[in-house]
């Protein structure tokens, strides 16, 4: 696998100079740039002069948060950095990998970088395959846990969580959104069928009066999205009449 191409973002110079520095040291990735703003930090993205971005959360003009929303491919990701903790969780929300404290120290830079590094990967290998990834990772009790997509029934957003509800019983609960699973995991295969809900399309198997069902649970499709599930259905095969 090559470096991946990492940008720092920044508005502090000596913050980011010292994520810089991090950077550079760490054999598995490439500075590609530190950028003081986050609308230079926007241009370089587009211009597809970097892959990962450490990036800081409050900033002028353009925070960390509004710019990883302009920013929807997943072969870019976002590591977040920042002096206030309240922003962990808004961190996750948005798709970040990873989120570390200031001052940050080299084992904690090391330890998102690893995770970015095997997020990466996992990409790498299903293109180089020319198959879809067969795995994700997920970041579970400060572990990054992989996870074989085929083993997943339906993901449960639970306020700022997700359930990750497998066909062996198991659940995996992950500080993410859905949005972000839906990012993960490779289209076509998973389908929203409410706000709270999404499920493996292959996986159903069974449904009543408009509720998909699962063991014990009963998933009810919203009415917004009742025709285009039934055809994503009849696209893998699978017709209820």
């Amino acid at each position: 696998m090559n470096p991946i191409r990492t940008l720092v973002v920044d508005d502090e110079p000596l913050a980011g100079k010292l994520i810089a520095s991090y950077v550079e040291k760490t054999p598995f990735l490439e500075l590609a740039g530190l950028c003081l703003d986050g609308i230079q930090a926007l241009q370089q993205i587009e211009a597809g002069k970097a892959n990962l971005i450490f990036c800081d959360i409050q900033m002028p003009d353009l925070t960390g948060m509004e710019l990883s929303r302009l920013v929807s491919s997943p072969q870019v990701k976002f590591i977040f950095t920042t002096a206030y903790a309240q922003y962990a969780i808004d961190g996750y929300k948005v798709s970040a990998l990873d989120y570390l404290l200031k001052p940050v120290s080299y084992k904690d830079f090391l330890g998102a970088a690893d995770r970015a590094r095997a997020y990466f990967e996992s990409l790498g290998s299903a293109a180089s395959s020319g198959t879809e990834k067969e795995s994700v990772f997920l970041k579970v009790d400060g572990k990054m846990i992989k996870v074989n997509i085929d083993d997943i029934l339906y993901i449960e957003s639970v306020k700022d969580y997700v359930k990750v509800h497998c066909a062996d019983g198991s659940v995996l609960m992950s500080l993410a959104s859905l949005k972000k699973m839906a990012e993960l995991l490779p289209q076509g295969r998973f389908f929203r069928v409410q706000r709270s809900y999404m499920v493996a399309l292959d996986k159903v198997t069974a449904m009543e009066r408009g509720r998909i069902i699962f063991g014990k649970e009963r998933i009810a499709v919203s009415d917004q999205v009742k025709d285009d599930f039934y055809k994503a259905l009849s696209e893998k095969n699978i017709i209820f009449v």
